[in-house]
């Protein structure tokens, strides 16, 4: 048997890669994160598959579920909102799998900072603007943030700026941005992007707080921060200039 961790996306049910949903289909054992994974996501598994909802286990119940299944020899699908590279608590469980000596696979899916951006029709590099973004959080209760990542180095820089698992604390994020970007900056609040109900709030470093306390949200919604969200007067790539040569134009 194989254990297939799996990118759910950030919510929509069609916003899985094909790979994810046909994976999904195939396998006996699908483990979601139910908090955060939609239940029409599961409509791609498999007839009959058992669903396990992993929102209430705890890590040493999820390997135990993984344990059955081997014995079993049933493949086992492993759903993670958004893409199973940041914030999914992957490196563990294959830590574990390793040493266990049971086989696994990772399919990528769509990241929450990506489905963001597309909800504002956003580009977060434009030319000259911001060529960089930065995918970061600040500490919470789960773990807390290396000494060499703080918000307001990153900020520095003048990359676009995704912050995760921040909402509760979104007064805190304004105040330790501000003196660096500007009370002028961009900012958009995100909320439940691609689900039926999500929802945007725009506004700059002076305003967002304010916007936010009218509509609030608990949790599932993402803090992007930067230039590039309200770029207007900006260069054009060169890639499409008529004066760029590049191989693939006559």
């Amino acid at each position: 048997m194989t254990v297939h961790f799996i990118g759910a996306g950030p919510g929509s049910a069609d916003l899985i890669t094909l790979r994810g949903r046909d994976i999904l289909a195939a396998c006996d054992v699908c483990l979601y994160a139910g908090s955060i994974v939609p239940v029409e996501m599961l409509a791609h598994c498999k007839t009959g598959a058992r669903l396990i909802d992993t929102a209430p286990l705890t890590l040493d119940q999820i390997e135990a579920e993984y344990l059955e299944a081997h014995a079993a020899g049933q493949d086992v699908a492993r759903l993670h909102s958004g893409d199973v590279s940041i914030y999914s608590a992957l490196a563990e469980q294959i830590r574990r799998l390793e040493r266990l000596g049971i086989p696994y696979t990772v399919t990528p899916g769509v990241p929450a900072f990506a489905a963001a951006a597309a909800l504002l029709c956003a580009e977060l590099t434009v030319p000259e603007v911001a060529q960089s973004v930065v995918l970061t959080r600040i500490s919470g209760r789960a773990s807390a943030m290396p000494a060499g990542e703080r918000l307001e180095d990153f900020a520095a820089t003048g990359a676009s700026l995704a912050i995760h698992l921040a909402i509760h604390a979104l007064e805190d994020v304004v105040a330790r941005l501000t003196p660096i970007l500007g009370e002028d900056c961009p900012v958009a609040v995100v909320v439940r992007a691609s689900w039926p109900d999500e929802r945007v709030m725009r506004g700059t470093l002076a305003s967002i707080a304010a916007l936010f306390a009218a509509e609030p949200a608990e949790r599932t919604a993402l803090i992007l921060v930067g230039r590039a969200l309200a770029a207007g007067d900006f260069r054009e790539s060169a890639l499409y200039s008529v004066d760029y040569r590049r191989r693939f134009r006559a």
